[in-house]
């Protein structure tokens, strides 16, 4: 099995309640199931046959986790309780056992997995469907992209594989990131920037691991701001609540969001009760909002609840998928290229 790679974890974090607090769905369901202590237990209760995937809630509860990573990044030890869902979600899926909405979400990943370019050059901008559907942060990285003097290659289209990846079915997802990897390489494309993290973090680990070798180099949009040296104006950005991304922080631990508020001269103000929580409404988890959108509204309530001033605060992130999610809760959320653009 999948989890048998994950023989630490199981064994470690069954027995452990220090990270307790970061369960962002445990924090709103109140349920010990939501815990990564219990979800380990219950995976070593699979190993020893007291437990199974035909358990439909063992099961349900495996797929409503927030997948943020913030329990294996504060970690003492970094037990990977994060990597030991994904495995368990994908021997579900080997096993058969795959709910049916997630089955039917997988094949509609799968079925997208196709890509258009726009423009010349062997600079590209992946303008995934989610940062697609707001065009306030489309329009500020397109106005970045100009005053650094560069016209990029535009890439939509569909899943590369991340999705695929979460819901557990490698295979699939494996196959979406070698043929994206080879459109990649038809385009001539040498540097390609990513707004999404999660399709940053697809392109530089997921890739990694199912052995798929890129022919250009990744940078999320962050990283690109800063290395093109723009000129932002001497008045320091307005103040903003930066909220630490799931997968830029606790997956990838690149602090290319934080140098680039330093660089707009941004007042940053602490958010909630502290900087260990994710506030991200279950950004790690990518599809959470389609197998669970009544717990992404709890989990944006719940931030809301953290807020000074819900009304008057700007909150500062780096996906358009948070922004989207606190939006429904009446709060406001700007991208980091929003706000870089702001301060041209």
């Amino acid at each position: 099995m999948n989890i048998s790679k994950y023989e630490e974890a199981i064994q470690n974090c069954r027995f452990c309640f220090m990270c307790r607090h970061l369960s962002a769905i445990g924090n709103v369901r109140f349920t010990e199931a939501d815990t990564p202590r219990v979800r380990a237990a219950m995976l070593y209760g699979l190993r020893t046959g007291t437990n199974s995937f035909d358990d439909e809630d063992f099961v349900d509860a495996l797929y409503r986790q927030d997948l943020s990573a913030c329990c294996v990044h504060h970690c003492v030890n970094h037990f990977d309780e994060n990597g030991l869902a994904l495995a368990a979600r994908a021997d579900v899926v080997e096993a058969g056992k795959a709910p049916e909405a997630v089955k039917a979400l997988a094949a509609e990943f799968s079925a997208s997995a196709s890509w258009k370019a726009a423009g010349k050059g062997d600079v590209a901008w992946f303008l995934d469907g989610t940062t697609a559907g707001d065009k306030d942060a489309v329009a500020a990285a397109k106005k970045l992209f100009a005053a650094a003097n560069v016209a990029p290659k535009t890439i939509t289209g569909g899943c590369i594989g991340k999705a695929l990846k979460l819901l557990g079915f490698l295979p699939e997802a494996k196959a979406a990131a070698e043929k994206f990897a080879a459109f990649l390489a038809a385009e001539g494309v040498k540097t390609l920037v990513v707004s999404n993290p999660a399709a940053y973090d697809a392109l530089t680990r997921d890739y990694a691991d199912f052995g798929v070798k890129l022919p250009c180099k990744v940078l999320h949009v962050s990283q690109w701001i800063l290395q093109a040296k723009l000129k932002f104006a001497k008045k320091p950005a307005a103040p903003v609540y930066p909220l630490a991304d799931d997968f830029l922080r606790n997956y990838d631990g690149i602090d290319a969001p934080e140098k680039l508020l330093k660089a707009l001269k941004a007042e940053c103000r602490p958010f909630g009760t502290n900087d260990e929580e994710t506030y991200n409404c279950g950004e790690g988890a990518v599809v959470l909002d389609r197998l669970h959108p009544e717990l992404v509204e709890a989990l944006a309530k719940y931030v809301a609840a953290r807020a000074d001033n819900p009304e008057k605060d700007t909150l500062a992130v780096a996906s358009v998928y948070v922004k989207r999610a606190l939006a429904k809760a009446g709060l406001k959320a700007v991208t980091l290229e929003e706000l870089a653009a702001s301060c041209l």
